[in-house]
Formats: structure tokens, sequence, C-alpha cells
């Protein structure tokens, strides 16, 4: 099956369209199809999804956006539903009241909860401690110039490096 755009080149993605109820298929190369997915993309922008999000459900009046602004950085809430990204970190706060409903539908939540750094166990925290304190005696060796020792602890520290990159 041939590309339905340059009628050239053999077609591998096959797009359905619906539009008013009627549905088309286009069959496209990857060189039309990847043109078509910036049209497309330029057409319904993530701006245009996250200020259709930040909206739904919420009658608010126009007033109340336009007075809305962030006290650091002089966004307002308007200009953050028109390219869909917040001025600085303060923003967050600025527009706590519009962004709430919004953070909940897109993330789940309104709260950021964070990763918990994983476990370790005692050996691999004797490792590192061992680690830390060959890099301390390295430091002491070298300040009391003396090299020999140095060199030797350079080594074991590269040795266990060396191990820790083949795991």
């Amino acid at each position: 099956m041939q590309c339905d755009i340059c009628g050239k080149k053999k077609a591998t993605v096959h797009l359905t369209e619906i539009v008013d109820d009627q549905m088309s298929e286009m069959h496209l190369c990857e060189e039309c199809a990847r043109q078509k997915s910036v049209q497309m993309e330029q057409q319904f922008g993530l701006a245009d999804l996250l200020a259709g999000l930040a909206d739904f459900g919420k009658p608010t009046k126009k007033e109340a956006h336009e007075s809305v602004k962030c006290s650091n950085c002089g966004m307002t809430y308007d200009e953050f539903r028109k390219f869909g990204r917040l001025g600085c970190s303060q923003c967050y706060e600025s527009f706590k009241m519009h962004l709430s409903t919004l953070l909940k539908k897109v993330h789940g939540s309104n709260h950021h909860l964070g990763k918990s750094p994983t476990k370790i166990s005692q050996s691999e925290k004797k490792k590192i401690e061992s680690f830390q304190e060959l890099k301390m005696q390295l430091q002491q060796a070298i300040q009391r110039e003396d090299f020999e020792t140095a060199a030797e602890i350079r080594d074991k520290i590269r040795d266990l490096e060396n191990k820790g990159d083949k795991k």
C-alpha cells in the first residue's frame, strides 16, 4: 500500500481521523506521518490541552483570571493558560487556587509526594563508609607528603571503583 500523501513510498503508518462523526483513514509513509504529526501538534498543542483542563468543570470569571499575577515573575494566569508553562516555582503558590484541579486531573493528586531513596544493605553501607574513609586517608597522606602511602591508597580506591562499575 502506497502513501496517500506522496504516493511514492510504502505506507507504514495508518491513521484514523474522526471529524464531525465522519471517519477517514489515511495510510502514510514515515516522512509524511512526521509532517502530519507536526501539523496536528500545532493545531492541538499541549498548552491548549492544559488550558482546557484547567478550566474544566470550574466556571470562573475572566476578571478573576486577569487579576491573578505571580508576585515573583509577574506572569498572569491568562499567560499560563496561553503558553501552558509556568514562569517560576512561585507561580505554583500564586495560582494555587486555579491549579489544584488541573494538577489533580493530570497527576492524580495535587500534592507532591516525591520518591523515597532506595534502601541499601548494611554491607553496601560499610563499603561506602570504607570508600569515604580511604578518600580521607588519601587526603591526609598527600598533606603529609607521604606519596608512597598515597599511591597505595589511590590504588585501593581504584580497585573499589572498578568493582563497583562491574556490578
